[in-house]
C-alpha cells in the first residue's frame, strides 16, 4: 500500500515539474503580421525578364508583368518573407490566374511604408487592362524555422 502511494507521489511530482518547465522552455509564439498593400499598378516586364516565359502549369505563351505598390507595415518590426495574395482579372473580368491567390513574396518589409515589386506571368491571350483586386500580404517578424 505504501509503495503505491510513493509511486503516485513521484508521478505527481514529475508531472508538476514537467508542467513548470513548459513555461521556461517554450519559445515565444510569433503571430502572422498583416501587411496592407496599396497604390497598386502594373507594367510589362523589361525584355530580359520575360524572354521565353510560359504560363504556370502549361506550355502556353505568357506575358510577364511587374506589379508595383506600397507595403504598409504598422507592426513596428521588420516582417520577413511576407507572402503576397491577390486576385488578377483581365479586361473581361476573367481570372488571369485560375485557382491561385498566392502570387509571390516580399523578402523583407521594414516598419512603415516601403515600395515593393512582384513579377507575375499571365497567359498571353488574356486581354488588358488587368484588374488587381484584394491584394494583401502577411508574414512573421522573425525567421521561420524549416
Amino acid at each position: 500500500m505504501m509503495r503505491t502511494g510513493l509511486k503516485a507521489a513521484l508521478t505527481l511530482g514529475l508531472t508538476a515539474c514537467l508542467f513548470a518547465l513548459t513555461f521556461v522552455i517554450t519559445p515565444v509564439a510569433q503571430a502572422m503580421t498583416q501587411i496592407e498593400l496599396k497604390d497598386l499598378s502594373y507594367a510589362a516586364c523589361p525584355a530580359e525578364f520575360s524572354e521565353g516565359i510560359v504560363a504556370s502549369g502549361s506550355l502556353q505563351a505568357a506575358k510577364c508583368y511587374l506589379i508595383q505598390g506600397t507595403a504598409v507595415n504598422s507592426s513596428g518590426k521588420p516582417v520577413l518573407n511576407a507572402d503576397v495574395f491577390g486576385r488578377i482579372y483581365d479586361a473581361n473580368n476573367n481570372p488571369a490566374m485560375m485557382n491561385r491567390t498566392r502570387l509571390g513574396a516580399i523578402d523583407e518589409v521594414p516598419p512603415g511604408e516601403s515600395p515593393f515589386e512582384l513579377r507575375v506571368s499571365v497567359a498571353a491571350n488574356q486581354p488588358e487592362p488587368l484588374q488587381l483586386k484584394q491584394f494583401k500580404a502577411s508574414g512573421f517578424t522573425g525567421r521561420v524555422r524549416r
